[in-house]
């Protein structure tokens, strides 16, 4: 299983549906967007994919140890460097990574690495959110507004950086507000709209 099915999922919270019916596939060594307006519910698709949040209603199915994710604004230890972040979170996962600073080139925080991560930018914790994704060479990876904080330059940066992925087989769910990384990174687009997903003709 090297892909993502979701088959009719529903989730609520209280008296709140915040996904109803939710159908989904991504195949192997795919990029699928999706987009929608804050609140719709992607991130709670998201969170239902990785195993963070147990669905209501149907199920889904992915291999969760070979998801590499990004949701929300990446939490890290400001007094610690980069390196060491990453460092800390692969031990955490019982992980071995032979090559952090390979990793960090491929976000372009090579010359930041041993730089405490309280010194950092929006834009460079959120490369160092990126880093963490891609760290244990996950086959599939999971992207919520992966652009957040980023310059034009960075945003060029990953979306070459993701589209090398997926030439490398990875499977890649992401979702972004910005129409230009949906339209040169996906090969299908889904909308999300107040729980229901539809798919974008």
């Amino acid at each position: 299983m090297e892909g993502i099915i979701v088959n009719h999922v529903t989730k609520s919270f209280k008296e709140e549906t915040v996904l109803k019916d939710v159908v989904l596939s991504v195949p192997k060594g795919k990029i699928c967007g999706i987009i929608g307006r804050n609140g719709s519910g992607k991130t709670v698709l998201f969170k239902c994919i990785c195993g963070l949040l147990q669905v209501d209603k149907g199920d889904i199915q992915v291999d969760h140890r070979q998801i590499g994710a990004i949701i929300e604004e990446p939490g890290f230890l400001g007094q610690y460097s980069g390196r060491k972040n990453l460092e800390l979170l692969a031990s955490i996962s019982g992980k071995k990574i032979s090559n952090y600073q390979k990793i960090l080139k491929m976000v372009g925080l090579l010359e930041a690495g041993d730089k405490k991560v309280r010194k950092y930018s929006m834009g460079m914790k959120q490369r160092l959110g990126i880093a963490q994704a891609i760290m244990e060479d996950q086959n599939i990876i999971i992207l919520d507004e992966p652009m957040n904080g980023l310059d034009n330059a960075g945003v060029e940066e990953m979306r070459k950086l993701f589209l090398n992925l997926r030439e490398q087989g990875k499977t890649i769910l992401l979702a972004s507000h910005n129409r230009d990384d949906i339209e040169i990174l996906c090969d299908v687009v889904y909308e999300m709209d107040h729980g229901i997903l539809s798919l974008r003709k």
